[in-house]
């Protein structure tokens, strides 16, 4: 296998943006594909942010040098989104309810203070 290497900014900011844990992202994620009352949605039916959402874990559980080149485009991609959506200051703002969700998809809690 081809050796992939990521930038020192983007491990940072992916690492900065991505402020839940691997549980409080597997909890959500499985949250989001149960319907309100607790029942599996459709299985066969995924939706993206859901996808992306389980790569972003796989990320978090992997060593930095064991990062593929879909990795890396992972990491790029949930770093453009958080900061298209949220810009620069991550100060804790709950915002729309559906960005918030989106958000909350691929591993950041719009209502956590950034680290110190």
């Amino acid at each position: 296998m081809a050796e992939s290497h990521v930038t020192d900014d983007l491990w940072e900011e992916f690492h900065t943006v991505v402020n839940m844990t691997s549980r409080e992202l597997a909890d959500w994620l499985r949250t989001q594909a149960t319907g309100e009352g607790g029942e599996m949605l459709n299985p066969d039916a995924t939706l993206p942010e859901l996808e992306l959402g389980e790569h972003v874990l796989a990320i978090l559980a992997k060593r930095r040098t064991d990062l593929t080149a879909e990795d890396i485009d992972t990491m790029t991609v949930v770093v453009d989104q958080v900061r298209t959506l949220r810009g620069e200051e991550l100060e804790p703002d709950a915002g729309d309810d559906d960005v918030r969700r989106l958000l909350m998809s691929f591993g950041h809690d719009p209502l956590k203070p950034p680290e110190a």
